[in-house]
């Protein structure tokens, strides 16, 4: 009998997609089966074929049991570890990085709601946002409590991996890169390579990199799916 990709999921996200999706899309599935054996992943697929979960959910799954990511007493008012940065986003545009910000809360809120449904320990992961436009007193919170997972530019990127915030960045395991057509060919898809080059010496390892590419035309199916390689944004 052919694996279901979702077997390869904790119960608590699994569950919380099928409760939500009748099924994954060929692309999801695809990105999955990659992303899952630590294999680099360039997805590329139109708007409206799931490519922020094909991307997110198995960084997901990754932090929904990891040691310190358990929910705290109601009214201890902290969130976010003490440890670092787990994921990091990389969007070309501020305005794309508050899009994937609000798109995760339902999956995070979800599987929060099922873990509990399932009498498993309720997850807490955090999301952050850092770009030109966060306050400093932000950004100053980031260095003593990091996100889980932080959504930044390929600009703010550098300036961190050049300042004390590097810290929080050198637990960092997976990378992903919205958007990667527009940066390919250009100075700062060039300069963003070298961040990336920077951040892996960081983090001692060669981190995961996960890249998103939106097909223009919906219809093009052919060109729809997910590229295995080691890529160099």
């Amino acid at each position: 009998m052919p694996e279901n990709i979702l077997d390869r999921f904790r119960p608590q996200v699994a569950q919380w997609f099928r409760d939500v999706f009748a099924a994954p899309t060929a692309v999801q599935a695809q990105a999955w089966e990659k992303i899952s054996r630590g294999e680099h992943a360039l997805v590329v697929a139109p708007t409206g074929s799931g490519k922020t979960l094909a991307a997110f959910l198995w960084a997901l799954n990754n932090l929904v049991e990891r040691e310190g990511q358990l929910a705290l007493p109601v009214g201890s008012g902290a969130s976010g570890s003490a440890a670092g940065v787990k994921v990091l986003y990389i969007s070309p545009l501020k305005a794309l990085g508050v899009d994937v910000e609000n798109n995760l809360r339902a999956p995070l809120t979800g599987i929060a709601r099922t873990a509990e449904n399932l009498g498993l320990d309720v997850p807490d992961i955090s999301v952050g946002v850092r770009s030109g436009d966060t306050p400093s007193a932000e950004r100053a919170r980031q260095v003593r409590k990091p996100p889980d997972i932080l959504i930044t530019t390929p600009e703010s990127a550098y300036l961190m991996l050049t300042s004390k915030a590097a810290g929080i960045l050198k637990t960092v395991d997976t990378v992903i890169i919205d958007e990667i057509h527009a940066l390919a060919g250009t100075k700062r898809g060039a300069h963003l390579a070298l961040s990336l080059e920077r951040l892996d010496a960081l983090c001692r390892r060669r981190l995961l990199r996960i890249g998103q590419h939106q097909h223009a035309r919906a219809g093009a199916q052919h060109t729809t799916g997910v590229v295995q390689r080691t890529f160099e944004t």
